[in-house]
């Protein structure tokens, strides 16, 4: 049996709104979709590590005390790590453009109707969102 793979992701929650990204149609993985920014656990890296170096990496920033989440998705193969981060330096840019072409903040009740890459983590990223306002 194949081990699940190690993904960290993370919800970027400011002023009541979450950002997501949407994976380039060329994608081999979930394509055509929004999502939370994220991507692999490397080897010997700890989950809260990889969330930091993918914000870097694909919008830019250096997040700041990433506070971990449940995180409900319906894919067996996946080990989802997820991530409520309110705190970070820098302004989200799409800085992975072979990865994602486009990112956009959301209100919490525009979610329902987008394509997600994990619809079962919908109250999952709803939930973060309302504990980031509270």
């Amino acid at each position: 049996m194949v081990a699940p793979t190690r993904i960290s992701v993370a919800a970027l929650v400011r002023d009541g709104l979450v950002l997501l990204v949407h994976r380039h149609p060329s994608r081999r993985w979930y394509p055509d979709c929004w999502d939370l920014a994220g991507g692999h656990v490397e080897a010997g890296e700890l989950p809260h590590q990889a969330v930091s170096r993918e914000c870097l990496e694909e919008l830019g920033v250096q997040v700041h005390d990433p506070v971990p989440i449940p995180m409900t998705i319906s894919d067996p193969s996946l080990d989802m790590h997820a991530f409520l981060v309110t705190r970070w330096a820098g302004e989200p840019v799409n800085a992975a453009p072979e990865e994602h072409d486009d990112l956009r903040w959301f209100r919490p009740g525009e979610l329902a109707n987008l394509k997600l890459a994990h619809p079962a983590s919908l109250s999952s990223i709803l939930n973060a969102v309302q504990v980031a306002t509270a």
